[in-house]
């Protein structure tokens, strides 16, 4: 395969635009600066609205998500002139059309007050589009190319119990989006306990334990939803966790002599390691915005180098692929 060695360069950058992006999104929910500029695509009626309070958040996610889809378009219209491989072509032009859709939502969810099902749809396509910037650039990489010539050892055991992994932080980012958007984020302020329980019962009582501490923080009372939504999200951080553990009993053994995938499942257990505290730091100082933001940002290099393990342990072939599965 031809190396274009610039392409493969500009991929890795769009790639790791997309992720900055995350965090500066989740900046703006972070500070409640949603609505800091109320109209679009303009902002106050201008290109270049006074970068003050809110607006410095808002707009400044404006213009990077402007500079990601630049790179989106100049990237799919590179794959297209370049690539040979069709799927790679096509998979430009999805991610083309996912950073429009994500702008067009990002313009609703202003629009319409920031309701939840746009402003979580908003979210969770963040994250998909991640991961095709993720595949796109990997399918330029020079490690790519030499793969096709070698394939490294199959273990379907281990694919599949990564794929299962790769769902489960899937939808653990979609709660987090859930729980962020309905406004859960201290739904249950303490930790290890919740709500002073270590087998939170979900009653009454619980909901005017917890709302008591909300009254003297001056925060918004909670209902029972919001502190169902902030449980579950912390279920699923307890699942990963379990799940990260297994993966490393397996991947660790199978691939004992494969150095690239040992360093990635090091990468992947160091974030997970950090996303825990990020999450244990989010509760302590009461979504600190830039902690807040760390959480958001850290769940989606996760996401992603998940993706990249899977990358490096799958074989090449789709009709392989399913066979091993």
């Amino acid at each position: 395969m031809h190396s274009n060695t610039w392409l493969r360069r500009f991929s890795k950058l769009t790639c790791f635009s997309t992720l900055f992006l995350i965090f500066v999104g989740g900046m703006v929910t972070s500070t409640d600066s949603g609505l800091a500029v109320p109209d679009w695509p303009l902002s106050y009626g201008t290109l270049f609205p006074p970068m003050i309070g809110g607006i410095f958040y808002e707009h400044g996610h404006r213009m990077v998500a402007s500079c990601v889809g630049f790179f989106t378009l100049c990237l799919a219209i590179w794959l297209w002139r370049t690539e040979q491989r069709r799927w790679v072509r096509n998979l430009g032009i999805i991610a083309l059309l996912a950073v429009i859709l994500q702008g067009l939502l990002g313009g609703l969810t202003v629009l319409f007050y920031l309701p939840t099902p746009i402003s979580v749809m908003h979210g969770v396509l963040a994250q998909t589009f991640f991961i095709l910037t993720i595949i796109i650039a990997y399918s330029q990489s020079v490690e790519r190319q030499r793969y096709e010539v070698i394939e490294k050892g199959i273990n379907s055991k281990f694919l599949r119990l990564l794929l299962g992994f790769i769902l489960l932080i899937y939808l653990q980012l979609i709660f987090g989006a859930i729980m962020r958007h309905t406004g859960s984020g201290l739904a249950i302020p303490d930790f290890p306990t919740m709500g002073g329980y270590w087998l939170p019962p979900f009653n009454a009582e619980m909901v005017q334990r917890i709302n008591v501490w909300q009254f003297e923080q001056n925060f918004e009372f909670v209902t029972l939803q919001q502190i169902s939504f902030h449980f579950i999200h912390r279920l699923g951080a307890l699942f990963i966790v379990i799940g990260i553990c297994v993966l490393n009993l397996i991947g660790l053994q199978c691939y004992k002599d494969n150095k690239q995938v040992l360093r990635t499942i090091y990468l992947l257990d160091s974030l997970v390691f950090a996303q825990a505290l990020l999450g244990i730091t989010t509760v302590a100082t009461m979504k600190a915005p830039v902690i807040t933001s760390l959480h958001v940002v850290n769940g989606a290099a996760i996401l992603g180098m998940a993706v990249l393990l899977f990358l490096r342990t799958a074989p090449i072939s789709y009709h392989r692929l399913k066979e091993s599965l």
